[in-house]
């Protein structure tokens, strides 16, 4: 284990990029090994999630190699000439590598199985299984719906259309995944708009792919037997890791912070809407496309934040955020509300109760209930812990650890996160990217 203890600081300074997104570079990875040829991504997040995605794409048949430029090339299989793997596929962490790839071999002719470690195992899969299951996969999980689990791919795998009983990006795109492979059009009706990146990104490396409306709802269909062509991805600074230092220059007097090249897409953008709905000074600077996706460099000020009542309809782009969102809130003027929040007891951890916990240990005033959480915040006075500091459990959770890192630097006595190395899943450089801006 590796505690660290993070103390209140001077302000944040200077120009940073924060590592690539998350969510856009399993994609990357994983659309390259099915296209024919080779594809080249700049960018890509190196953490322990993706790397595993990159170990499993490897398993099933594709050529993947990082260059000493940090420029990683993909020789893809091709769909539908995957290998079946001759080991289980070891998923660590990630539960968006798990989803993606449970929905990719769905519709391929062979067995796989899935393991992860412990944390991982007590997530559920049932949200994917069900509709796989429809197309014709045959899964066998753990009790609960959990890993490890096997499958055995449906070919041919059958055409359906699905509507998501939870607003959830990873479920859609396993479903398209499994389209990707089946013959007919495959669709998913969407209630609430989740990130889009597999949309976009399938768009580009050459699926047919139209989305439309249904009842007033999303309809999203993909046309089946696809070959995607290679391409250069260029993948932007992901808003999830941007999050932990937009909060902290805006909690943190005297800050003046500029992240660079941060991927705004409407669809994941949402904690910038409710940071600035909170009084937030995030500027937006230098307004350009990358590969399909917008980016901006972001100037975030120190500001007087006041609390809000925090939209249950703005969640889906921003649900990995609220955890720093709940750190911004304790500094904030007057009460924030948050509501509809109930995935996030299903993450790495339940994040409403870790969360709720922690920052009491911090001094916060927090009440947790079954959605979400409410939060009366200092008015920008510094927490006030115990006086020997809080002693943090992060429960292996790097959000969590990464959350309450940002909130020990608007404390008066710190905060000691119990154990920093998950933190690598997905942002390794982390604490040495603040250490070079406070100042």
């Amino acid at each position: 284990m590796s505690a660290n203890t993070f103390t209140s600081s001077g302000p944040l300074r200077g120009h940073i990029r924060v590592p690539g997104d998350k969510s856009i570079s399993h994609r990357a990875l994983m659309f390259s090994s099915l296209a024919i040829g080779e594809s080249i991504i700049e960018g890509l997040l190196e953490g322990e999630d993706v790397l595993a995605t990159a170990a499993a794409m490897r398993q099933l048949g594709a050529e993947i190699e990082r260059g000493n430029d940090g420029i990683w090339r993909v020789h893809g299989a091709g769909l539908g000439s995957l290998l079946e793997p001759k080991q289980a596929l070891d998923m660590g962490n990630s539960g968006t590598s798990t989803r993606l790839l449970m929905g990719l071999l769905a519709s391929h002719g062979f067995t796989a199985t899935f393991t992860g470690d412990a944390s991982l195992s007590g997530r559920p899969m049932n949200r994917v299984i069900e509709p796989l299951s429809q197309m014709g996969a045959s899964i066998e999980a753990s009790a609960d719906g959990t890993l490890p689990l096997m499958m055995r791919g449906a070919l041919p795998a059958v055409p359906i259309t699905y509507r998501l009983p939870v607003a959830s990006a990873q479920v859609k795109s396993a479903v398209l995944l499994a389209g990707l492979n089946t013959p007919g059009i495959t669709s998913v009706i969407e209630p609430v708009a989740t990130r889009d990146h597999t949309e976009r990104m399938l768009k580009g490396f050459g699926a047919t792919l139209e989305i439309g409306d249904h009842d007033g709802e999303r309809l999203i269909s993909i046309h089946g037997d696809a070959v995607l062509e290679p391409q250069q991805v260029i993948v932007p600074g992901d808003p999830s890791s941007a999050a932990f230092f937009i909060v902290a220059a805006l909690i943190v007097p005297d800050s003046d912070l500029v992240i660079e090249n941060v991927g705004m897409n409407d669809t994941r953008a949402g904690i910038v809407h409710a940071l600035r709905q909170m009084g937030g000074n995030i500027e937006g600077m230098n307004l350009r496309e990358v590969g399909g996706e917008p980016v901006a460099d972001l100037r975030v000020t120190h500001s007087a934040l006041k609390g809000a009542e925090i939209e249950p309809a703005l969640a889906p782009s921003m649900i990995d955020e609220f955890p720093v969102l709940f750190v911004a809130a304790a500094l904030a003027e007057g009460t924030t509300k948050t509501s509809g929040l109930e995935e996030l007891r299903v993450k790495e951890s339940d994040r409403l109760a870790t969360m709720a916990s922690a920052l009491k240990l911090a001094g916060a005033k927090v009440e947790e209930h079954e959605d979400g959480l409410t939060i009366e915040g200092t008015g920008g006075e510094p927490l006030r812990g115990t006086p020997d500091g809080a002693q943090v459990q992060t429960l292996l959770d790097h959000r969590i650890s990464m959350s309450m890192a940002v909130a020990g630097l608007a404390s008066r006595n710190g905060v000691t996160i119990d154990d920093t190395a998950p933190i690598a899943t997905s942002f390794p450089n982390f604490t040495e990217l603040m250490g070079q801006i406070i100042e």
